[in-house]
């Protein structure tokens, strides 16, 4: 009787290693852009029932539009763009998985759709990155977004000076390389 045998190529090899980074820059952007971390909940008591709904932060008897929170759409934006690039993000992902896990493809193909692969991972990792520096010099929240030729970033500020920009187009080109006509910087008050 025959043993079965393994034969483990190069392009299997190449294509796991290259999904594995992928995973893994997905992540790190889905870690690094998602909001401060809820608080966990409370036990239910015999008087409250499970989806009874209660404000949090707001005085007794407002609704929720009358809070601080609810009134602010820079906020909501921000929180709107980042549910929107993951999903996008998460799309691409699964398009080129599709197409990798395909057995339709031939070689040149599958090193085309792997070199796309680590693109995306890699401007995935990018965008998390810069999006952590521009916080980190005092700006209340941004979204990057990234598409190998050209940046643009959305950011929360009370008046943005040619030095704040100077400042996000720096750490911008420090992260990637791309030519800094390209970068569009708006502000979102």
């Amino acid at each position: 009787m025959k043993k079965p045998s393994i034969i483990i190529g190069r392009r299997q090899i190449i294509l796991s290693c290259l999904t594995a980074m992928l995973a893994i820059a997905v992540y790190i952007n889905y870690s690094l852009s998602r909001p401060e971390q809820l608080t966990p909940m409370t036990e239910l008591t015999d008087e409250e029932h499970y989806g009874d709904m209660e404000f949090v932060n707001a005085p007794e008897g407002t609704a929720p539009a009358a809070t601080e929170e609810a009134a602010d759409p820079a906020a909501d934006y921000f929180a709107k763009a980042r549910m929107e690039k993951t999903a996008n993000r998460d799309e691409a992902i699964q398009t080129l998985q599709m197409i990798m896990g395909g057995g339709d493809i031939t070689n040149d193909e599958a090193v085309t759709t792997a070199l796309s692969a680590v693109e995306v991972s890699k401007l995935i990792e990018s965008e998390g990155n810069i999006e952590s520096l521009i916080r980190s010099q005092g700006f209340e929240d941004c979204v990057v977004y990234l598409d190998g030729d050209s940046a643009k970033v959305v950011v929360r500020s009370d008046g943005l000076e040619a030095a704040d920009a100077a400042l996000i187009k720096d750490i911008i080109l420090g992260e990637v390389s791309i030519s800094s006509e390209n970068i569009r910087i708006f502000e979102v008050k």
